[in-house]
């Protein structure tokens, strides 16, 4: 029975399947690494690019009542004065008397060092925002931060939005971007990283409709990641008692999955009330109302925001698609990435590298790689490379053989049922569009055929 059925996947096993694959690197490797960051690689990188544009494509694209924006990472020091940030962005820091190891004490279950079992100091609070300087001078004037979060950029921006594009309530701004935090603690992989992408909306909306347009987000969000493939039986929606919440907030709740390391926060969606605009508004003397053109009216909006690091949504999908079967005397390794996720959509592979199929296959290639991100493997058995592909979590892959010379057909197999479909190689960008959108892999093209069915 696969894994992904039994358990959860070994952290450690998917860390070294990562970095051996090409997903994620320790960051400076070479240099002994750097706690808390990490380096993307070819198939990680792509992989996060399709992550990011799916939630692109479904908060902005296919909506009408979304806009996008890209603020930038440093920003006036008086945002995140207004905000909040400098007095209170912090975690409770504890300190090992013996070993001097410092960690975060919201992660601790002892009264005692994980990696010494020393005792502890006393609380204090510890600001994990990272401090700069902007200019030639290094003097307090010219301190800057590097943003914790990008949401602040979209609430400073509230009126530039809502001048140049003329929305009217409810709508929402949307961002990705680089965020930065000197965590106490890092760990559990890409989890908690002191570098990492955040996605994230503010949706304004007009006050008293905030409970409906919160329920209404939390039900939206969830379903984006049923509709990508993670297993229902691996999310679950987390409350915040009230005692629990941050001071600008009224409610929120977190979808929280099952990582290898337990049950913890993977997006969280907040009813920020007004604070934050309240907030600007004081510390800038700009106003940030709204004018209400049905009831004449003008007034501050609440906002709802969903907000979701694209690290940790990677993190679960990896673990989420994971899988492994028996293969004869072997077991076969596989992500069951969605189609729309997966880092390769298409590998061409030639039966031979002789020179007629070599060059067949090259043409086939060179055909889809307008329409797909695709790979190209002419090394080692066919069986052999499959299982790679497997392991990349490709969907389908293309074998040109000897045949293929003949009668101008191509082989495709299909990653999840390892089912082989044989179809004329005119017909295989259409085929593999439609297949990659859903099409069953045994609705055939004119002129094609079933050519292998396992029997599972």
């Amino acid at each position: 029975m696969s894994e992904n059925k039994t358990g959860k996947v070994a952290m450690e096993k998917l860390v070294s399947l990562c970095q051996r694959r090409g997903f994620i690197f320790p960051s400076s490797d070479i240099y002994g690494g750097l706690s808390g960051c990490w380096d993307y690689g070819p198939l990680g990188v792509e992989l996060k690019r399709n992550v990011k544009e799916a939630w692109w494509r479904s908060i902005v694209q296919e909506r009408d009542d979304i806009v996008g924006l890209d603020t930038s990472i440093l920003m006036n020091s008086k945002v995140w004065e207004a905000s909040g940030h400098v007095a209170s962005f912090s975690d409770p820091l504890v300190e090992c008397k013996d070993c001097h190891l410092r960690w975060k004490a919201d992660d601790l279950t002892e009264n005692k060092c994980p990696a010494c079992a020393g005792e502890l100091t006393e609380e204090r609070m510890f600001n994990t925002m990272f401090k700069t300087v902007i200019g030639p001078v290094e003097e307090e004037a010219a301190t800057v931060y590097l943003r914790p979060e990008t949401a602040q950029g979209m609430f400073v921006n509230f009126q530039n939005v809502l001048n140049t594009t003329r929305k009217r309530l409810p709508f929402g701004i949307a961002q990705q971007g680089k965020a930065f935090r000197n965590e106490i603690t890092t760990g559990n992989f890409i989890f908690r990283s002191r570098e990492f992408e955040i996605m994230e909306f503010e949706y304004f909306v007009k006050p008293g409709t905030d409970e409906k347009w919160f329920d209404y987000w939390v039900e939206q969000r969830w379903n984006w990641y049923l509709d990508l493939g993670v297993r229902k039986e691996n999310l679950k929606l987390h409350e915040h008692p009230k005692e629990k919440l941050a001071h600008y907030a009224r409610c929120c709740t977190d979808i929280t999955y099952l990582f290898p390391h337990g049950w913890a926060e993977l997006e969280g969606i907040a009813n920020r009330t007004d604070f934050d605009l309240k907030q600007h508004s004081a510390a800038s003397g700009k106003t940030l109302e709204y004018f209400d053109d049905e009831t004449k009216e003008h007034y501050i909006p609440y906002i709802i925001e969903p907000s979701v690091g694209v690290d940790r949504a990677i993190l679960a999908l990896l673990c989420d698609a994971y899988d492994e079967e028996p293969d004869k005397d072997e077991t076969r390794v596989l992500f069951h990435f969605h189609p729309d996720l997966a880092p390769v959509k298409v590998a061409v592979l030639p039966l031979s590298r002789k020179e007629n199929l070599a060059t067949l296959a090259r043409d086939v290639h060179a055909a889809l790689r307008p329409c797909f991100t695709t790979q190209y493997d002419d090394t080692q058995s066919i069986g052999r490379r499959y299982r790679r592909q497997d392991e990349l979590g490709t969907p389908y892959c293309v074998t040109i053989d000897f045949q293929s010379i003949e009668d101008n057909m191509a082989t495709i197999r299909e990653r999840d049922t390892m089912n082989q479909i044989r179809v004329p190689i005119p017909a295989l960008k259409n085929s593999l569009q439609a297949k990659l959108a859903g099409e069953d892999l045994f609705v055939l093209p004119e002129g094609g055929r079933i050519w292998k069915e396992e029997k599972r």
